[in-house]
């Protein structure tokens, strides 16, 4: 039996390890904290009573054309625990609502009656996001969308500012955890036509109803063989030797297999991997900022919402109305405030959006700053994202900073991680393939 080695417990690792256990190699993944799931994952938050409750990281979402995503959640059998929604709530401050949601006519005029009856925008909004839609169609293989930032092309399909702001900011900032005048156009375009103009569900989003380590649970592994998980076991080293990987340092002992495959953070790699030379010139990264709040009452009955014109972009209703999760995408203004800061400026713009939020108590908060969240997915970068394949002939890569057809989200990195087992077992003399084409 062929045996491999994952360097990583995030969703790259954990995807390239279910795909080649099913393919009947002996896996060991190795991953340096007690939990699984890298940047999307849950833990303990302890309470002033002593209990203490369990937390996301920051909430993290997925739509339905996240085609790799799903199938990954049902390799482990945990695809019932995601709960989806077809109806998105655009929030203004002063409380007016906005629906968007699918109708009756086909793709991509699916939202056309909701979208028609938006009243956060106005009729020169909508006829110029309409308009930008139409040229998404027509462009999207445009050689140049990997060299311009969205911002560029939405100014240049002259979208008024407040489309800019309170529909394309909304939508993609989120999505790919990036400003819109830093974010390269090709990135915009694939989220964007894929969610929203690819079928009539694709846009559908999908939140987990339980912590997110709870989907990667030692039961769940227990549907596929051949995997061994290895926690609490960062890899120290990687070692060479004559041009191959001839095993690992991990907890002080050294372990070897046929096949390797790093799915650690590109600032990571080199560090962990000494003998291996890697182009990273032009990665950094862009931050994601989660807030928990927990009140003494419920202040909303919405399950979520984006929130316009505020620093706070989405909302999301973890437990009726009285635990709320909010999400600041691209969050670079809020690394340098304090946790007081955050949270203050968190409740004044919650209670211009929810006036229960005025008189609610306030019984618990929590940030989470992922200041590396993920790669800034900039002008110019795709070309210089490396594919699963290495010069070294037994050492792959994965995560989502590599080349896997997407940005940097859950699908990436799930893409990247079955890009790197369809390598491995091409190499092995037996080919399998493991990832499903996007849906368009």
């Amino acid at each position: 039996m062929p045996s491999a080695i994952v360097i990583g417990g995030g969703l790259a690792g954990m995807s390239a390890a279910a795909a080649l256990g099913e393919a009947g190699f002996e896996v060991n993944l190795y991953e340096s904290r007690g939990f699984l799931g890298g940047r999307a994952t849950s833990y303990p938050l302890p309470g002033e009573d002593g209990a203490s409750g369990e937390i996301d990281n920051c909430q993290h979402v997925l739509l339905r054309c996240c085609v790799n995503l799903l199938d990954f959640y049902e390799r482990l059998g945990a695809a019932s625990k995601i709960r989806f929604y077809s109806e998105f709530f655009f929030l203004e401050p002063g409380g007016r609502l906005s629906r968007l949601r699918r109708g009756v006519l086909p793709p991509p005029l699916h939202f056309a009656g909701s979208f028609l009856r938006m009243p956060c925008l106005n009729f020169s909004d909508k006829a110029a996001i309409g308009r930008a839609i139409r040229a998404i169609e027509r462009e999207h293989q445009r050689a140049d969308l990997d060299r311009i930032t969205m911002l560029d092309w939405l100014r240049e399909h002259r979208q008024t500012s407040r489309a800019i702001s309170r529909f394309w900011n909304q939508v993609l900032v989120s999505a790919i955890n990036e400003d819109l005048d830093r974010m390269a156009a090709s990135h915009g375009f694939q989220v964007f036509r894929l969610g929203f103009l690819a079928s009539r569900d694709s846009y559908e989003m999908g939140v987990p109803s339980a912590p997110l380590a709870e989907l990667y649970s030692s039961e769940q592994w227990g549907r596929i063989g051949n995997v061994r998980l290895n926690m609490r076991s960062a890899v120290e080293r990687v070692e060479f030797s004559g041009g191959r990987v001839t095993g690992v340092l991990s907890r002080g002992e050294r372990k070897t297999a046929d096949y390797y495959i790093s799915s650690l953070p590109f600032e990571r790699l080199t560090a962990a991997a000494p003998g291996f030379e890697a182009s990273l010139d032009g990665f950094s990264h862009s931050p994601i900022t989660g807030i928990h709040l927990w009140f003494d009452r419920p202040v909303t009955e919405l399950p979520h919402a984006t929130l316009l014109d505020r620093t706070v972009q989405w909302m999301f209703n973890k437990s009726d109305g009285r635990y709320l999760q909010l999400v600041v995408s691209a969050s670079r203004k809020l690394v340098e405030m304090s946790k007081g800061e955050v949270v203050e400026m968190a409740l004044r713009e919650l209670s211009e959006f929810f006036p229960a939020a005025r008189s609610a108590k306030l019984e618990k908060a929590h940030v989470v700053k992922e200041v590396r969240a993920t790669f800034s997915a900039g002008p110019g970068l795709e070309s210089r994202r490396p594919t699963s394949r290495t010069a070294v002939p037994n050492f792959f890569l994965a995560g989502d900073w590599t080349k896997s057809g997407w940005p940097a989200t859950m699908e990436g990195a799930v893409r990247s991680g079955y890009l790197a087992a369809e390598a491995v077992t091409g190499t092995a003399g037996a080919p399998r393939k493991f990832l499903i084409p996007d849906i368009a």
